[in-house]
């Protein structure tokens, strides 16, 4: 009894309307659970492969029928017979079967699917809600996390002007469900105040839910636009902010352009990058920077670090580290970062994320959580979160579906902990 009985994988759309893979797990008793995969938009070359059919008649080639495939004729009859709670060894075997460094055999988004609804009947029959799970897994101590919702979109998140991908706001608020509240709150007067200034196309929204519009002057002005949305909200001094670059998409031949999307020649050697930041921190609460620069300019983001380190801000790896046990350790050894983004499905099993997390802390790094620009409605990250005791999420802003029911679950997950 309890072990899995079938594996049964289809295509269904994320929140950008792009095949991905919703799977359903069930065991012999009849237990069931599901996960369903998400993808990014601006992705790592080092991360772990997403496999796409390439099919240019089918979604114009981005079905996932070979990654179902490969579910239903490689992975289940191996794994077929064993028990979920076997985590690590169901991990160990699909890395196995795979036999590539960056799962471009199977698939990161098939082998993903199979390792989430593992943990979740794990959980299941556990009898224990899956975030306590998720700790037993890790080894860790649960613990709620702070969040950062990301209210202005840019980068390839966005058709605006903007080349920095997301501006968040994240309150200082003495519970997670006073955290959500505010951040809805100048969301709100964010929207308000955009519409006066600009009129209703300025409240359109990029993938992620933050507001997108066009007349943006500079990321100097984004941030004077948030102050002023805090302030009429009434939570000055309250609320910190943090940028996610996502400079690789905008580097190119040793230099950035902050004009690339409208092919506007704005170009910034990385000493100009660092003045920006520097700048940037200076006038405004800003708390924390994700991919300052390329993905594998390691030196530039070890010379921001120790910059922004004396000053209370925690430099964060996303490209550059992918969630990948060499590549934190490579930035580990350069003092490259003090923080993680931690995306599982850019290692593409729950038990190797496990592990890149206790990495970046055996440095004493922060470590957030995230989601993707195109996901579903699936929360697991929410519990994972929590799980492995991660001090920040970012899951979105606080609209559209995908996302904000990872964050209601987290207001689930906060009265469960009182």
């Amino acid at each position: 009894m309890n072990a899995i009985q079938k594996l049964h994988a289809r295509e269904i759309l994320d929140s950008r309307g792009n095949p991905t893979i919703e799977l359903e797990m069930v065991l012999d008793n009849g237990m069931k659970a599901w996960s369903s995969v998400p993808s990014g938009a601006s992705t790592g070359k080092h991360e772990a492969v997403e496999l796409r059919d390439g099919d240019e008649k089918r979604f114009h080639g981005m079905g996932v029928q070979k990654a179902i495939q490969n579910i239903h004729e490689i992975i289940s009859p191996e794994i077929i017979g064993m028990n979920p709670m076997e985590q690590k060894l169901i991990d160990e075997k699909m890395i196995v079967l795979d036999g590539t460094e960056n799962k471009s055999k199977l698939g990161a988004n098939a082998i993903f699917a199979v390792s989430l609804a593992s943990a979740r009947l794990g959980a299941m029959l556990s009898g224990i809600k899956l975030y306590r799970y998720i700790a037993n897994l890790s080894g860790q101590d649960y613990s709620m996390v702070r969040p950062f919702f990301n209210v202005i979109n840019g980068g390839k998140h966005a058709g605006n002007s903007l080349a920095f991908q997301e501006c968040m706001i994240s309150p200082r608020g003495d519970s997670f469900q006073e955290n959500y509240r505010i951040a809805a709150e100048v969301y709100s007067q964010l929207k308000q105040n955009l519409k006066k200034k600009f009129g209703g196309v300025a409240t359109l929204l990029g993938d992620e839910g933050g507001f997108a519009p066009n007349n943006i002057e500079s990321i100097e002005y984004v941030f004077e636009l948030l102050i002023q949305a805090v302030k009429d909200a009434g939570y000055e001094g309250k609320v910190d902010f943090a940028i996610d670059s996502a400079a690789s998409e905008f580097y190119k031949d040793g230099v950035y352009d902050l004009g690339f999307k409208d092919d506007i020649s704005n170009k910034k050697s990385v000493d100009e990058m660092i003045d920006i930041y520097k700048n940037l921190v200076e006038k405004y609460p800003i708390i924390s920077i994700e991919d300052p620069f390329d993905q594998e300019d390691f030196e530039a983001f070890s010379n921001l670090r120790e910059i922004m380190q004396e000053k209370g801000v925690q430099v964060m790896g996303d490209d550059l580290t992918v969630t990948n046990k060499n590549r934190i350790q490579k930035a580990i050894d350069i003092k490259s970062c003090n923080s993680l983004l931690l995306k599982i499905n850019q290692i593409g099993t729950i038990s190797e994320a496990i592990d890149a997390f206790k990495l970046a802390k055996s440095d004493r790094w922060s470590v957030m959580v995230s989601h993707r620009s195109g996901e579903t409605t699936d929360d697991f990250i929410a519990d994972f979160a929590v799980g492995i005791g991660a001090e920040q999420v970012k899951f979105g802003s606080v609209a559209r579906g995908e996302r904000v029911v990872k964050y209601n679950r987290l207001v689930a997950i906060e009265e469960d902990l009182l």
